[in-house]
């Protein structure tokens, strides 16, 4: 629809488009044309040529005019079998008819008054053909039956003469038509896209609301973020950890403003270090630990990002989850801190009975060193250190994160002397212990923490490994780091056990049906320990062939070494 005819719509109060109106508003607004043509007609024919108006044709033309105006707004065409509407510009050639009789000759042109029932036709687009020839006849009939009953001598030059109207109307009804079709054509594409469109949003808003419905429904917060830090989309049960999070009378605070701390659950994490912020910035990361809130409303929380990209690849946003673990945090804290509490209360009187079985089994040897009462007082001597040895594994992992104290010492000297307290052990087992390590090794270890280490791959590898079997003890040095490996020719681990080799009382079933003594905790310290050096531990195996653990550390306890750079070391 043009400007100007959203503009005259305007000025009688329609806002709406023309096609969007219903039909009785059409016929009365496809009506108006004329209705103003013929009162500026009736204007000029009252200023300058009065006698017109007193003409009875004239007036009948005028009345005419306006009973066709009014029933074309009162009449509810929309009830009527269309296009019954039709009648208002076929009487509207007889209106065109009747003001010409009575004014043609103070105002010439009144015929042409007939272009706006012809337009009208035309515009419709219903029954084209028809339009056509009604628009060429009806006029034709308007300038000859004047001729014809004039009362003069018909001629063939009076009737040609004013032939040349209903030609013009019969090009304008084609022209018209044809840009009606036209038209029409390009309305009923743009409804059709119209329709399309209101489909896609309503599927849109059905899935948007589909989607809303199932992040408020699973029981973890979840939060979208476009590239720029602005939430996009989020859930019912992320709103409420948000508000936990927010500064007392704060209602709406950034992720600046928010109360979240580390593990520890006092200390503040930075802002530029904050887990939504982390995830503006690209990060993906998985099951972060931090505490929000503050006193006894506090929440623990893991929180997992996963970044969004565009067709082009380009970082598009953030997806982030909030799993309130709270109760997990503080059932494992409870459970560490009862395993602790057990393993002291345990410890005290282990120690004790140590010290008095190896008394007794002293005073007995001395008396009777073959007697039954000696082997009864070693075995229980044995089982009581190993009872010991349990509980103090049981202390160190309810203990936390393993507490070293690094300086330089020989690393060599270490293995050494770990070797030498393994012997009796793997005499008993008849296993043989070879140490290919270097004489001098220095590195920048806890003595006595890489010692735990060594006698727990070593106490492994022996326990493993067959009657007659071998243990070989290696080590090396590479550009800014140190390693060694314990290699044994054992029983191996099978491929779907090793994911659970370093997770705790994880025994493998092949061990369970050996019925080899252990609770699978001493692979787990050893691992502690050596992450706590900034180092790491992994290890190759075969089943039914043999176990190699290797540590590789950071020579001079600088960066953390890097697991690859253990298959590069140059070995001493």
């Amino acid at each position: 629809m043009s400007a100007v005819v959203k503009n005259a719509l305007a000025m009688i109060g329609v806002r709406k488009q023309f096609h969007e109106l219903n039909l009785r508003y059409r016929v009365f607004l496809s009506q108006m044309p004329l209705v103003i043509c013929v009162a500026l007609v009736a204007l000029v024919a009252a200023i300058f040529f009065p006698t017109t108006l007193d003409n009875v044709a004239f007036q009948a033309g005028l009345i005419m005019l306006a009973i066709l105006t009014a029933a074309s707004f009162l009449v509810p065409w929309d009830r009527l079998p269309y296009p019954t509407y039709w009648v208002i510009p076929l009487l509207d050639f007889v209106v065109v008819a009747a003001l010409r009789t009575g004014g043609a000759e103070s105002l010439s042109g009144l015929s042409m008054l007939a272009v706006f029932p012809v337009f009208w036709l035309a515009w419709s687009g219903i029954a084209p053909v028809t339009a056509r020839i009604i628009s060429f006849f009806a006029p034709l009939l308007l300038v000859w039956v004047p001729v014809l009953t004039s009362g003069e001598p018909v001629t063939a030059a009076g009737l040609a003469d004013p032939f040349l109207i209903p030609i013009i109307m019969l090009a304008i009804c084609v022209t018209a038509s044809i840009f009606s079709l036209s038209e029409t054509d390009k309305q009923g594409v743009l409804e059709a896209k119209d329709r399309e469109l209101q489909a896609v949003l309503d599927e849109t808003r059905d899935r948007s609301r589909l989607m809303q419905t199932m992040m408020d429904t699973v029981g973890v917060g979840l939060v979208a973020v476009d590239k720029d830090g602005h939430d996009i989309l989020m859930n019912r049960r992320q709103l409420q950890n948000h508000m936990l999070a927010a500064p007392p009378g704060n209602n709406d605070p950034n992720e600046r403003q928010l109360h979240v701390y580390k593990p520890d659950r006092t200390s503040p994490i930075p802002p530029e270090e904050r887990p939504v912020l982390r995830a503006v910035r690209g990060e993906t990361f998985s099951d972060e630990l931090v505490w929000i809130g503050e006193g006894k409303q506090q929440r623990a929380m893991s929180i997992s990002a996963r970044s969004m990209r565009d067709d082009d690849g380009t970082f598009a946003g953030s997806v982030v989850a909030f799993s309130d673990v709270t109760d997990l945090v503080n059932a494992l804290a409870a459970k560490d801190d009862f395993v602790a509490s057990v393993s002291h209360e345990l410890r005290t009187p282990l120690t004790s009975i140590i010290g008095y079985l190896d008394l007794a089994l002293e005073e007995t040897q001395l008396k009777d060193p073959d007697g039954s009462m000696a082997v009864c007082l070693s075995v229980a001597l044995r089982n009581a250190e190993r009872l010991l040895q349990l509980v103090s594994d049981l202390l160190t992992t309810a203990s936390g994160p393993a507490k070293i104290e690094q300086r330089s010492a020989d690393l060599a000297e270490v293995i050494a002397s770990c070797l030498a307290s393994a012997t009796p052990r793997a005499e008993e087992a008849g296993v043989v212990l070879v140490n290919e390590s270097p004489d001098d090794l220095e590195a920048f270890i806890d003595h006595d923490r890489m010692c735990q280490v060594m006698d727990n791959l070593l106490s492994n590898a022996i326990k493993y490994s067959p009657a007659g079997g071998r243990v070989t003890v290696s080590a090396w040095r590479a550009e800014g780091s140190v390693g060694f490996e314990v290699e044994d020719h054992g029983m191996g681990i099978a491929e779907e056990d090793r994911g659970g080799v370093f997770t705790k009382f994880f025994r493998t079933p092949t061990v369970r049906r050996a019925a080899i003594p252990g609770v699978g905790l001493g692979l787990v310290i050893t691992k502690a320990i050596v992450e706590a050096h900034g180092g790491t531990i992994d290890f190759t195996s075969e089943l039914g062939k043999g176990t190699t653990f290797r540590v590789l550390l950071p020579a001079h306890g600088g960066d953390p070494v890097r697991p690859t750079e253990a298959a590069s070391a140059d070995r001493i």
